[in-house]
């Protein structure tokens, strides 16, 4: 047992102790509330980032607006977004589509068709909603309906026979939680129709990797290639698929209803796999054109955002 005067001492040299390492760690210092934040070193860049994806995809049928195109289709496709403020995003994009193989009046190979399309646009974020502006050009090697064995299909049609179109849409998108609506304006430059487009999806959160997303479109066309006057190819004649000849039909009307269920899968922070079934009904101003009203199809994709 340590006599009573040692433990007094250790006790007081402790106190000292402390005391001078305290004011030592405050010495030329003075309280400060809010420490200043630390220098952020600025990067010199014209912007601050630059967002980019690119999709590569297949899908068995290719539909468009409720207008059959080819079967087997694989495309690629680039989009960049440059932020311009906290609001307003600039972007430029460009898809090439080409198809691997559409059975045509009983060949495999003998029918035609690609497209490359190029877009810029502007979009303005206003927390509730979101609104665009786009230009979009077509562009159709094949010609706006393909060709078969090198003959153009539906050449003497003034829209089937087109190599390319211009395009100048208006959009708003409405998120509500884990449900978005969207809707948009298109005039066709080239044809001087209109379309419009109104659709809905929901995303079900499976886990923090896994949704499904159920999504239903619509589309109403004002002289919008509805294929009046097609003609046809070489040893073949065109019907609808109400059985009346392509020459006549309505100006106006619903182009399709198209019900999608797709499954996106996020593999890494950067790459989603994608698949999707849908179901294309065929409205008033596509049952001339589309030889079948009622198809199910499928496609699947790779996006990489960097």
């Amino acid at each position: 047992m340590k006599p009573k005067s040692m433990t007094s001492f250790i006790a007081k040299s402790v106190a000292v102790l402390a005391a001078c390492a305290a004011l030592n760690a405050s010495a030329g210092t003075a309280p400060v509330k809010n420490p200043a934040p630390p220098v952020v070193e600025e990067s010199g860049a014209l912007f601050d980032t630059i967002g980019a994806t690119f999709d590569a995809g297949y899908d068995s049928r290719y539909y468009f607006r409720g207008l059959w195109f080819a079967d087997n289709i694989m495309w690629t496709a680039l989009n960049l977004s440059v932020p311009i403020t906290d609001k307003l995003t600039f972007g430029i994009g460009g898809a090439y589509i080409n198809t691997a193989g559409t059975p045509f009046l009983g060949s495999k190979s003998g029918f035609q068709y690609s497209e490359i399309d190029a877009i810029t646009s502007l979009s303005y974020n206003a927390g509730w909603a979101k609104f665009g502006m786009q230009y979009q050009y077509y562009f159709y090697p094949d010609n706006y309906g393909g060709s078969f064995n090198g003959v153009p299909i539906a050449g003497a049609d003034p829209e089937f026979a087109l190599k390319g179109a211009g395009e100048l849409g208006f959009t708003v998108a409405v998120p509500i939680q884990a449900f978005n609506i969207y809707a948009g304006y298109y005039y066709d430059l080239r044809i001087n129709g209109s379309y419009f487009s109104l659709g809905a999806d929901y995303t079900f959160a499976v886990t923090d990797w896994l949704s499904i997303v159920p999504s239903i479109n619509t589309g109403f066309g004002i002289d919008y290639y509805t294929g009046n006057g097609s003609g046809s190819a070489a040893g073949s004649t065109f019907v609808g698929n109400n059985g009346q000849s392509m020459t006549q039909g309505p100006k106006s009307g619903f182009t399709h209803v198209l019900y999608t269920l797709a499954v996106p899968v996020k593999l890494t922070k950067s790459v989603t796999w994608t698949t999707y079934a849908a179901l294309n009904h065929g409205e008033k101003l596509r049952t001339q054109i589309n030889t079948t009203q009622n198809e199910i199809y499928w496609g699947t994709k790779l996006s990489f955002a960097f």
